[in-house]
């Protein structure tokens, strides 16, 4: 891998998902047609590509342009008389609608393709993406950063991945790129890291324990969750299962110790708090999860609003995504209890502004943690009002944008509390890239006093608005709307 080339990257892969430049919906014929029809029909709508369906609406066959040249060049005239059904490629070669641009184009050069079709969450295909409309997008061994997740076999093939999203992140900030969209694409590339090790552990433990006795779920918690990792996460993941919660739980256990295993040898280190899939608490049946949620919900203690706050962030990665649509249904039901969003807006940090009486930054060896004394009580403020209301949205600026839809928040809180995510952010990200730079670990304490006299007035002014979010989430929480 070119590391020059990563920080040369083009922004506009890692910024734009396939479902923005597929075209949809996808042309779609009967198997029955006739190549002479086909052919016709793609000219007419000038197409490049034709698909078949089966009777679920799943990718079952493509012919492209390319095809149908090379079938008349190879059997003349006859060819045109044959049906599509004789001469689609299988498999089809699929790409989630939702993943970013980089994803797809790095499976087009891995696999040599000038077509994939989209689909979405369910296998259906919703359209078409083809080389030609992301001509304007580079295609070079950078964008096989995603792809070559999928291509690992081992965690060696993991921390190869994940050692290149520093570069990642420094060309993109470089190229203008806002921090919270690198987050995005560092939290998916996180997500696909945890999918791929769910994956591989699975298929280690197959040959001594069998599959699975019933339909799993991997999920990722935390900052991944809501698509706001940078560059210092830890594992946050969790497993649902439609099983026997005693019966199976040793099935379940070697998935999720052999998936935590794959991605602390990948440079995702385990939880200090034991937030894993691989831990009994984290690991649960449906049933069991349902009892839980309700242990937390209906009688809330502050020992449990850790637990509350990284779960309900989770996304399936893996497995019967059905299944965890169903917990999270569970879950968001039994988070609107008034009880449960008072007890967690009261326990949100209120950080006093880490400032001297002359207005200075009261450092610690010249840094301040921006996390704790930021971040941390603008996101946990978030998902108080989205559990509030019954918000499916994880993101930080979604969830605060349908607090102001509601009438929770007014405009002015939310464009302050937009604002000073986007700086905590931006500052936080920026000095992990430099740390990593100097051979320093990233963290989440950023040095201040260098900064532009412009980001500091900026930094002082959050720093004091943050100190009031608890109280504008309780006010909130108690009349439903904002002050």
């Amino acid at each position: 891998m070119d590391q020059g080339l990563l920080q040369r990257l083009d922004a506009f892969p890692y910024r734009h998902r396939v479902g923005e430049l597929m075209r949809s919906p996808a042309f779609v014929l009967p198997g029955d047609t006739r190549l002479r029809e086909a052919a016709a029909a793609l000219i007419g709508d000038q197409r490049s590509s034709v698909l078949l369906l089966d009777g679920e609406g799943r990718p079952d066959g493509i012919l492209t342009e390319h095809d149908v040249v090379r079938r008349v060049g190879a059997e003349g005239a006859a060819a045109l008389a044959r049906p599509l059904a004789e001469l689609v490629t299988r498999p089809v070669l699929t790409v989630p609608a939702e993943a970013f641009l980089y994803v797809a184009l790095g499976r087009m050069d891995r696999l040599g393709v000038r077509h994939l079709v989209a689909v979405d969450a369910a296998g259906r295909a919703v359209g078409t993406l083809s080389a030609r409309a992301v001509l304007h997008s580079r295609t070079s061994p950078a964008f096989s950063l995603g792809d070559g997740i999928e291509g690992a076999t081992d965690a060696a093939g993991l921390k190869a991945v994940h050692d290149r999203l520093p570069l990642l992140a420094r060309g993109l900030l470089a190229e203008g790129v806002a921090a919270g969209e690198v987050a995005q694409v560092i939290s998916a590339v996180n997500r696909d890291l945890a999918a791929r090790a769910a994956a591989l552990a699975e298929a280690a433990i197959l040959p001594a324990r069998g599959p699975a006795p019933a339909p799993w779920a991997f999920l990722v918690l935390g900052s991944a969750g809501r698509g706001e990792s940078l560059l210092a996460p830890d594992q946050d993941n969790a497993l649902v299962h439609g099983g026997d919660e005693a019966r199976d739980d040793a099935w379940f256990q070697a998935l999720g110790e052999g998936a935590a295993d794959l991605l602390n040898a990948a440079g995702v280190p385990y939880c200090k708090g034991g937030v894993m899939a691989s831990k009994p608490a984290w690991r649960h049946g449906l049933a069991g999860w349902g009892k839980l949620i309700d242990s937390w919900t209906t009688s809330p203690q502050p020992e449990r609003l850790l637990s509350i706050d990284i779960f309900y962030d989770f996304v399936p990665v893996a497995g019967d995504l059905a299944l965890a649509e169903q917990l999270g249904e569970t879950a968001r039901r039994a988070a609107r209890q008034p009880v449960l969003t008072r007890i967690m807006a009261q326990q949100i940090t209120r950080p006093a502004p880490p400032l001297g009486l002359l207005g200075g930054f009261r450092t610690q060896e010249g840094r301040l943690d921006l996390k704790l004394n930021g971040l941390y009580p603008l996101v946990a403020g978030a998902r108080v009002l989205a559990l509030a209301d019954g918000v499916a949205v994880r993101g930080t600026l979604a969830r605060l944008a349908a607090a102001r839809q509601a009438g929770r928040l007014n405009d002015s809180d939310h464009d302050n509390w937009v604002a000073d995510l986007v700086l905590f952010q931006d500052l936080i990200l920026r000095q992990q890239v430099a740390d990593l730079a100097a051979g320093l670990k990233p963290g989440t304490k950023v040095a201040v006093e260098g900064l532009p006299a412009s980001r500091q007035a900026a930094l002082k002014a959050a720093l004091k608005r943050v100190g009031n979010v608890a109280e504008t989430v309780m006010d909130a929480v108690a009349h439903g709307r904002g002050g």
